[in-house]
């Protein structure tokens, strides 16, 4: 059973979440503002954990970038915020997903369904090594020189996407629809932030980046180091 964290002031929202989410399985702990969500977090880590920005006593953001530091849970954000800012610097500080009020209950759930999806190991499946950086399918784990790199649930999944195809171009509108839903198909700035933050932590020069290529206004593309050759005898 899996465990989330809902964190919201709403009663009635947070009642109605908690319905929904236990009668789909999980096991729901709930609080109205940031610092008890803290130390439940602390207390019992979430698998997966549901934040409003709107807080009575800290902004969402902050408690977004407190679990990530030392948590890899998948957070999705709730907010009547529509702005393309408040998004950006909720993924930014590491939300995966961000979903606007009101919202329909059963879309909202197969969004826990897919982040979950992403958050859990696969096996048996290949290992991708560059001259940069090395990435484990199966363990979902990614090493550089400097040792192991966390990613968050949606950064993982972006490179898990471009590394399966490699030299091969994976339009916008497919990372998108794969990692957010089909509904976020023109929602480009969420790329633009997790990648950027992909180049950081993976790419030996972010600026000019190697491995993982824009090709303006389609896609990404992740290109491999080209294989070893051997000469022949003279």
């Amino acid at each position: 059973m899996t465990r989330i964290l809902v964190v919201d002031d709403d009663p009635h929202l947070l009642r109605a979440l908690t319905i929904a989410l236990t009668a789909g399985g999980h096991r729901v702990t709930t609080a109205s503002d940031a610092r008890t969500a803290l130390n439940s977090a602390a207390a019992a880590p979430p698998d997966l954990a549901v934040i409003d920005l709107g807080l009575p006593d800290l902004d969402g953001i902050t408690v977004i970038e407190s679990l990530r530091g030392w948590s890899t849970a998948p957070i999705i954000v709730l907010s009547a915020r529509h702005d393309e800012t408040a998004k950006i610097n909720a993924l930014d500080a590491g939300a995966d997903d961000y979903v606007t009020k009101p919202f329909g209950m059963g879309e909202f759930l197969a969004r826990i369904r897919a982040a979950l999806r992403r958050a859990t190991p696969g096996d048996d499946l290949p290992v991708i090594t560059t001259a940069a950086f090395t990435v484990d399918l199966a363990a979902k784990r990614v090493t550089t020189a400097s040792g192991e790199t966390r990613l968050t649930p949606t950064e993982w999944h972006l490179l898990e996407t471009l590394v399966r195809n490699p030299g091969r171009l994976v339009t916008q509108r497919r990372l998108l629809q794969e990692v957010w839903g089909p509904r976020y198909a023109t929602e480009t700035n969420y790329l633009r932030v997790h990648l950027a933050n992909l180049r950081r932590k993976l790419e030996p020069c972010p600026s000019r980046p190697r491995y993982l290529i824009t090709e303006p206004g389609i896609g990404y593309r992740f290109t491999p180091d080209p294989p070893a050759t051997e000469d022949g005898p003279a």
